[in-house]
């Protein structure tokens, strides 16, 4: 005989406490191994949770909609059906009338967790690993899921494998490089920024207080981490008048302002990578890769920040098409950890809304963010001791200033401002 406890999953390192979104499965309900039980709210996005035994969902301690802390039970699993009266009974008792069985252990774990194993999850060795969303469109559309290889995290499969299955879509390959040596080619012009997010309209009541969502209590422990950061700013102007013309000749291809900017950013850290660099108590810690984070404010409040990995490496038709699918995911709330937690360096853009300049506030576990201003018409002397009109972008970085100085900001945005201004075109090689 043997009731098991499903516990509130920490699916990220600075989660304290989940939301239930949603029941997958209803008491009385069989569960498999490895099959999905419930969807929990992370910090930034909504995860499946899996129960690690067979056997009945015989009580949800914890309803849909609410919340509970880290490593408390919010459901019993019994082993057979004879056991789910005893489950309850144990749930209405508040745990007073223990079973006489071993101590309960956690029967749910989370597909992409916090503290990965050895091999980069917590999967046994051989199970396919799907979605619920993939599950359910493999099986409207027939496919064996046996015979799939899935993209997401570790190996799940997620519901564009599908599509690519039966050739609704085709693959977007991202390549995992280490970076390449500092590219010796020409200055680069960048363009101006381009709409990453739309304004969020507030739907608030005179007069009535709102709790934070579980994505604005995240932002709100960060952005309190942060003010223990030393930090100094350092601004520069950019024109774009050569990546503005790039963005017109390419648009039509789906390319975007923000993967421009993003792919500008990597290129140039790999000439500065102190500035990919972070902070930390045993000292500074190079980053292997080049991943750009890029702020995105999400519907209901708060803001999200997907992330362009190996964005030195991937060539510009991919990134863009890399960022579509991370910001439709965003809003979704359908990434994975990784996919929001990876960065390296961050790009802030409040261009789209008018603003000229403004200061960003460093990220936790990072060390320098980028904020891009509006691109507008200047007039400005020119080299041959004339005047003329110059398209114009005010950027700021903010800096850890325990790791990076005020001549190695100085130096990368110099030489951003080059690699924008110079030879844009570099960008799509």
């Amino acid at each position: 005989m043997s009731i098991n406890e499903v516990f509130m999953p920490a699916l990220s390192s600075t989660m304290t406490e989940g939301k239930i979104v949603s029941w997958v499965k209803s008491p009385g309900d069989k569960v498999e191994k490895g099959e999905t039980v419930v969807v929990v709210e992370s910090d930034k996005a909504d995860m499946d949770v899996e129960t690690f035994y067979e056997g009945y969902l015989a009580h949800i301690i914890v309803p849909a909609g609410e919340t509970a802390p880290v490593g408390t039970a919010i459901a019993y699993i019994a082993e057979t059906e004879a056991e789910i009266a005893t489950a309850q009974s144990l749930a209405n008792a508040d745990g007073a009338a223990a079973p006489s069985t071993p101590a309960p252990v956690p029967a749910a774990a989370i597909a992409a967790p916090a503290t990965p194993s050895q091999n980069g999850s917590n999967h046994e060795p051989g199970r396919v690993v799907v979605s619920p969303r993939a599950r359910k469109l493999a099986k409207e559309l027939k496919v064996d899921l046996n015979t799939l290889t899935g993209s997401g995290p570790y190996g799940r499969i997620v519901a564009e494998d599908i599509e690519v299955a039966v050739g609704k879509v085709q693959p977007v390959t991202t390549p995992v490089v280490t970076p390449a040596p500092a590219p010796v080619a020409a200055p680069v012009p960048v363009a101006a920024p381009a709409p990453v997010a739309t304004p969020v309209v507030s739907s608030a009541v005179p007069g009535q207080v709102v709790p934070f969502t579980t994505l604005q209590n995240a932002v709100v422990r960060g952005m309190v981490a942060s003010l223990s950061v030393p930090v100094f700013r350092v601004s520069y102007t950019i024109s774009t008048d050569g990546l503005d013309k790039l963005y017109k000749q390419i648009k039509s291809k789906g390319v975007t302002m923000t993967a421009l900017l993003a792919k500008a950013v990597a290129i140039t850290l790999q000439k500065h990578p102190i500035l990919n660099a972070s902070y930390s108590d045993q000292g500074i810690v190079n980053h292997p890769n080049i991943n750009v984070s890029v702020a995105v404010a999400m519907d209901d409040g708060g803001l999200i920040t997907p992330v362009l990995q190996n964005a030195d490496a991937v060539d510009i038709y991919s990134l863009s098409r890399n960022w579509k699918s991370l910001v439709e995911r965003a809003r979704a709330k359908q990434l994975q950890p990784v996919e929001y937690n990876s960065g390296t360096f961050t790009l802030s853009n409040l261009g789209m809304f008018g603003v000229d300049t403004f200061d960003a506030i460093l990220p936790p576990g990072q060390g320098s963010i980028l904020a891009i201003g509006a691109s507008r018409p200047q007039v400005v002397a020119t080299p041959d001791g004339l005047f003329g009109v110059r398209q114009q972008m005010q950027v700021t970085i903010t800096c850890d200033h325990r790791i990076i100085y005020g001549a190695d900001a100085a130096g990368f945005l110099q030489d951003l401002a080059k690699l924008i201004e110079t030879n844009p075109q570099s960008l799509t090689m």
